[in-house]
């Protein structure tokens, strides 16, 4: 089978769900799935469920914890930038046959890795690897890349009105 490169981006709500709910539709038909969280270190709901599948879903995440709305730290850098190298591993070791890369375009707007290697990695994937990148603020280049580019656009948010994440639902 074909691999495609799909990205969802935006500042909408759904951008991590829809990649674990595409990883989930993957396991249901057979295949592997690498999921490799950037920037995300903390506990979320979703990785309870991804346990139950831990033979069929790998799950790494490789941040500190979520500075969103800080200075990323040399630790922060680090943790991206080898993060980034187990996820080429990973697209090129003919195990999987999807692999997430979930907030790397955060990783990407932080610095925390040039674009220029995603790039790489894009135009250097094998041919039968479905790559899926999310994240806000997805570059121009690698939306011209990708095969499919999904936008989540918020329209309305209970956020404004000073509703914290909930669990099960936001976390």
């Amino acid at each position: 089978m074909k691999g495609y490169v799909q990205v969802y981006t935006g500042n909408g709500k759904g951008k991590t769900t829809a990649a674990i709910g595409l990883a989930m539709r993957a396991v249901g038909a057979g295949l592997k799935v690498y999921i490799a969280q950037f920037v995300k270190g903390m506990h979320y709901s979703e990785l309870n469920t991804l346990e139950r599948f831990k033979h069929e879903i790998t799950v790494k995440q490789f941040g500190r914890g979520c500075f969103i709305y800080k200075t990323p730290k040399q630790e922060d850098i680090d943790a991206a930038k080898m993060g980034f190298q187990e996820v080429k591993e990973a697209v090129n070791s003919g195990e999987y046959n999807l692999v997430v890369l979930d907030e790397i375009n955060i990783a990407l707007y932080y610095n925390l890795i040039p674009l220029e290697e995603v790039l790489q990695l894009i135009d250097e994937k094998p041919d039968d690897v479905e790559l899926v990148l999310t994240g806000r603020y997805a570059p121009s280049e690698i939306i011209e890349k990708a095969d499919l580019v999904t936008e989540m656009k918020e329209i309305k948010h209970y956020y404004t009105k000073n509703v914290e994440a909930r669990v099960g639902i936001e976390k």
